[in-house]
């Protein structure tokens, strides 16, 4: 399998990045749009770009069903090992068009798109919302955070302005249910904040 580009810069350091994304709970990062997550009941997840899989591991540990997607290695080795007690189902694919889980014909009742929606080109991302909107069952929830700020000179990533993602997401059919925008980072950096957007693909909600 050739390399994802927007992968550039994770294989190289996976401890690095596993200790960074390990220190910062799932609670706080998801806390802005956590009420719109289907959770009151055991749910199907599919968390893409999972990384070292805190987010899986946390949702797993509380009684779901996680498909984390990580396409690096090194990364899902990370989380493999971080999080060995957790019923995590791993799967090597990527974005845009997720084709082994898009085959596997499971549907979801939340599809997470955390810090990953940035490392698409425009071109990808049209390809990226049309699958992800296929894995959503009828009520399905999907959550994007999206990064603003300097683009860092070795990584493949985009400033991707949050007006595009809500109207790719209608275009495709899904309401929107939330977006909001946040000052700083929880990883401290001082010139990276972030934005949400919640969709759902009850257009009835």
């Amino acid at each position: 399998m050739s390399p994802v580009p927007g992968t550039r810069g994770y294989a190289e350091k996976p401890e690095k990045f596993a200790k960074d994304y390990e220190s910062v709970s799932f609670e706080k990062v998801h806390k802005p749009v956590m009420r719109f997550y289907p959770l009151d009941k055991p749910a199907s997840i599919l968390d893409v770009g999972a990384g070292t899989g805190r987010d899986a591991a946390a949702l797993a540990q509380t009684g779901h069903f996680v498909d984390a997607v990580e396409p690096t290695a090194g990364m899902r080795e990370q989380g493999q090992k971080l999080h060995a007690g957790q019923q995590i189902n791993w799967i090597n694919d990527s974005l845009p068009q997720l084709h082994s889980v898009v085959q596997n014909g499971k549907k979801y009742n939340l599809i997470l798109l955390t810090a990953v929606w940035m490392h698409l080109t425009p071109e990808e991302r049209e390809t990226a919302m049309t699958a992800c909107k296929s894995l959503l069952l009828p009520q399905g929830v999907m959550s994007l955070s999206l990064r603003h700020g300097p683009v860092p000179p070795d990584r493949h990533m985009f400033d991707i302005p949050d007006e595009e993602v809500i109207a790719l997401g209608k275009t495709h059919g899904l309401q929107l249910l939330h977006h909001s925008v946040h000052k700083g980072d929880t990883l401290g950096r001082n010139d990276i904040h972030w934005s949400y957007v919640v969709f759902s693909a009850d257009a009835s909600r």
